[in-house]
């Protein structure tokens, strides 16, 4: 039985317990914007304390501290795991980002559980639903992080550098994949000084590319897709892409890439053979890792030295700085949860295109909506 039946349409944030997770799925402000619209927040002690937000300061907003998991809707950064599962109240709502295309069994376990689930990874790209998008606003932190973390790990200044010993020149940064992570690198990559280049199999965002002032990569290949998302690359496509990013790369102090296919094995663009050819003290950014990775010697959630190239593909950027990327993914949250909630009710209407797209799990369907 959900507590709805007993009074006001509470709303559960448990703590996120995965290794390295940092982040929580509302921020104080957002919760004090739904207590004031007659919500019953429920926190669960330390929820927030990774992300160097004390208990007080959602009680501060209106929260209370208490067990999340019986609430009507639960809100989570992580998809929940079997024993996390079992503890949703029958008839519950559950938004976060749930994985619906590599943990397909998890849409079936909700449902089996009575539990309509919305995976934010499946929210629509459309207009209206930028607002809902946290694969966007959590991908603007990890492309701000992996500049950040080249940086530091390159040998040599990002800026060019006019000093009594002479000029130093300005390193140069490649990065593969110009989505929302992508875009975000390069501006990054240009604020501290770098010349930046960017690549993409989709021909369309060279214009996105030059916005942030950095060079197009133009290498004859084109995948262009549906939704925003690239297609994946026929077997010659793939060959000749490779072959000209292998030849294009050697030439870079820093590559970051960030190509991804939503459900597949990431695409591998960098080759051992690039590395190779790359000047000693150089670096690769691998933002892929949690599909495999794009540079042919990464090791996901790992930095290792190859060939005197430093590649790194950690698993969680966005949780490294948690402050900004919970308060970005507690504002998506918002926006979806407002969407379900009709006069302070979870009451979604399976119509409108954006919670029909976004709804892995309903218990009356067998199988989930997707």
């Amino acid at each position: 039985m959900t507590s709805q039946e007993g009074g006001r349409t509470t709303v559960g944030v448990p703590r996120e317990p995965a290794p390295g997770e940092r982040r929580v799925a509302l921020v104080p402000g957002v919760v004090a914007r739904l207590c004031a619209q007659g919500l019953d927040v429920v926190v669960e002690p330390g929820a927030g304390q990774a992300a160097l937000i004390p208990d007080e300061a959602f009680t501060e907003a209106g929260a209370r501290l208490g067990d999340p998991w019986p609430a009507d809707v639960v809100v989570k950064v992580r998809p929940p795991s079997r024993s996390e599962t079992a503890r949703l109240s029958r008839g519950s709502t559950l938004i976060g980002f749930l994985d619906p295309l590599t943990d397909p069994d998890l849409a079936e376990r909700l449902r089996q559980a009575g539990v309509t689930a919305f995976a934010l990874e499946s929210v629509p790209r459309i207009s209206r639903a930028q607002s809902m998008d946290a694969l966007s606003s959590q991908a603007t932190v990890a492309g701000y992080r992996a500049v950040l973390l080249a940086a530091g790990e390159c040998t040599r200044f990002f800026p060019m550098l006019t000093t009594a010993a002479g000029t130093v020149k300005p390193a140069s940064v490649l990065v593969l994949g110009v989505g929302v992570a992508g875009l975000q690198a390069l501006a990054t990559a240009k604020r501290l000084g770098a010349r930046t280049t960017g690549y993409d199999v989709r021909p369309e965002v060279a214009e996105q590319v030059r916005s942030v002032g950095a060079t197009w990569l133009d290498l004859g290949v084109s995948a262009v897709g549906e939704g925003g998302y690239a297609r994946e690359l026929t077997e010659d496509e793939r060959a000749e892409q490779t072959r000209r990013l292998g030849e294009a790369i050697s030439g870079f102090d820093v590559v970051i890439t960030t190509a991804l296919v939503p459900g597949r094995p990431a695409p591998r663009l960098v080759p051992a053979e690039a590395v190779r050819r790359m000047r000693p003290g150089s670096v690769v950014v691998d933002l892929a890792g949690s599909a495999g990775g794009n540079c042919e010697l990464s090791r996901p959630g790992s930095t290792v030295v190859e060939h005197g190239v430093t590649i790194a593909a950690p698993l969680n950027l966005p949780a490294t700085m948690p402050e900004h990327a919970s308060e970005l993914f507690a504002r998506n949250v918002l926006a979806l949860l407002e969407l379900v909630l009709v006069d302070g009710r979870p009451a979604p209407d399976f119509t409108d295109e954006v919670l029909a797209a976004a709804c892995i799990a309903r218990p009356d369907h067998v199988g989930g909506h997707r």
